[in-house]
C-alpha cells in the first residue's frame, strides 16, 4: 500500500474557537487523512510558529517538519500532498507557489478559491500547467442529504430539473458550498449569464474579505436550468435551503433548522419525507468523505469531484454577481474580470458599510 506524505500550510490558532477571523481548518484536515490508513503527516507551516508548533504537538509531526515559511517547508519534506487552510486572500499566490514548486501531486485548498476571478483562474492555469491535482474543499456534496436527494432528482422524482434555488448565508464564503450544490445538482454544467442585486450597509467581513448583507442572483446554466440565490434578510422567504423544482414536483434540502430532504408531488399534492441526524454517518464527517475522495484521485488519476474545473464554476457565478451589482445589468459569461467587483465597490467609495467599530 502507498503511504502519502501529507503537509499543511495554515495550520490556525485555536481549533475549540472558530470565528469569523480563522477556523482552523487544518486541525480538520489532519484528523480526515489520519482516519485512512495510508497518509502520513510530515509538515506543516504557519507564519506564527506558536501555531504551527501546537498543531504538530496535536498530530505527531516532528519537530524538523514545523516551518513559518511554506516554501521552506515543502523543500524539506517534499510532500506527496499538500492541504492549503489560509484566508482566502492568500491562496492564489501559495497555490500557484506549490504548483510551480514542482513536488507535491495534489493540492487541497480550502473554500472560497480566491479573493478575485483572476487569482482563482491563475490556481487552476498553474495546477494544469504542473500537472497538479488541485481540489478545493467543497465537502457539503458528500452530505448524505445531498446525495440522497441527487439520487432522487435522477430517478426523476420531480421530472426534468427547471430550476434550482438556495436561500442561505451569503453569495461568496457561504456561497461557495450553496452555489456548488447547485452545480452538482445540475450535473456541472456551466452557468451562460448572471444578474443580480444587492445591499451593503453593515460590514461584515470573514477571514479578511467583504460579504455583502444582503443579495439577490439568477442565472441560468447552458442546459437551460435556471438557478437562483437569496442571502441575509431575503433568504427566509425560502421554505428550505436549497429547493429543486421539476417538471412533475419539487424537492427541498433543509439544513438549518433540521436536516431533512421533502419530496412534494404536483400530480397528488403528497409529501414524502426523510430526516438525518446530521450530514454524514455516525463518527464520520464531510470533511473526513472529502478527503478520502482527494487521495483516492492521487492513487487512480480520476479527476475528484471537488476539481478546480468544478470549483471555477461556482467562483465565476459568485463574482458574475457582484460584476452584475457594478454594471448594473446581466453579466454573460465568460466572465471578462480579474478583480473582486465587490472589493473594489468598498475601495472605491460606491459601497459604504459602516464599520462594525463605528
Amino acid at each position: 500500500m502507498t503511504t502519502h506524505r501529507v503537509a499543511f500550510v495554515g495550520t490556525g490558532a485555536d481549533p475549540e474557537n472558530p470565528s469569523s477571523e480563522g477556523f482552523a481548518m487544518a486541525y480538520q484536515h489532519a484528523s480526515a487523512y489520519e482516519r485512512l490508513g495510508n497518509c502520513e503527516l510530515v509538515g506543516c507551516a504557519d507564519i506564527v510558529r506558536e501555531n504551527a508548533e501546537a498543531f504538530a504537538d496535536r498530530h505527531d509531526i516532528d519537530e524538523d517538519g514545523v516551518f513559518e515559511d511554506y516554501e521552506e517547508m515543502v523543500e524539506a519534506v517534499d510532500p506527496d500532498v499538500v492541504s492549503v487552510c489560509t484566508p482566502p486572500a492568500t491562496h492564489a499566490d501559495i497555490v500557484v507557489g506549490l504548483a510551480e514548486s514542482g513536488v507535491p501531486d495534489a493540492i487541497h485548498c480550502e473554500k472560497p478559491m480566491a479573493m478575485t476571478w483572476g487569482g482563482a483562474k491563475r490556481m487552476a492555469a498553474a495546477a494544469e500547467r504542473a500537472d497538479v491535482a488541485l481540489t478545493f474543499n467543497h465537502m457539503r456534496r458528500f452530505g448524505d442529504p445531498f446525495r440522497d436527494a441527487k439520487a432522487l432528482l435522477d430517478d426523476g422524482a420531480i421530472g426534468d430539473l427547471r430550476r434550482i434555488e438556495y436561500s442561505w448565508g451569503n453569495f461568496y464564503d457561504n456561497g461557495t458550498h450553496a452555489i456548488d450544490m447547485c452545480n452538482y445538482f445540475n450535473d456541472e454544467y456551466a452557468p451562460s449569464w448572471v444578474i443580480g442585486q444587492l445591499d451593503y450597509r453593515e460590514e461584515e467581513v470573514y477571514f479578511g474579505t467583504h460579504n455583502e448583507n444582503q443579495m439577490l442572483a439568477s442565472w441560468e446554466y447552458e442546459n437551460g436550468v435556471y438557478g437562483m440565490a437569496t442571502t441575509g434578510p431575503a433568504s427566509e422567504i425560502a421554505d428550505g435551503d436549497w429547493r429543486l423544482v421539476g417538471t412533475e414536483g419539487v424537492m427541498d434540502v433543509h439544513l438549518t433548522d433540521e436536516v431533512a430532504v421533502r419530496v412534494r408531488s404536483l400530480a397528488d399534492d403528497e409529501t414524502e419525507s426523510f430526516e438525518y441526524d446530521g450530514l454524514a454517518g455516525e463518527g464520520e464527517s464531510c470533511i473526513d468523505r472529502a478527503i478520502a475522495d482527494v487521495v483516492q484521485s492521487v492513487e487512480t488519476g480520476e479527476e475528484s469531484e471537488l476539481s478546480a474545473r468544478n470549483a471555477l464554476n461556482a467562483t465565476e457565478i459568485i463574482f458574475a454577481g457582484y460584476e452584475s451589482v457594478r454594471r448594473r445589468g446581466r453579466v454573460d459569461l465568460p466572465l471578462d474580470i480579474e478583480d473582486n467587483p465587490l472589493e473594489e465597490m468598498v475601495a472605491s467609495g460606491e459601497l459604504s458599510p459602516r464599520s462594525s467599530a463605528d
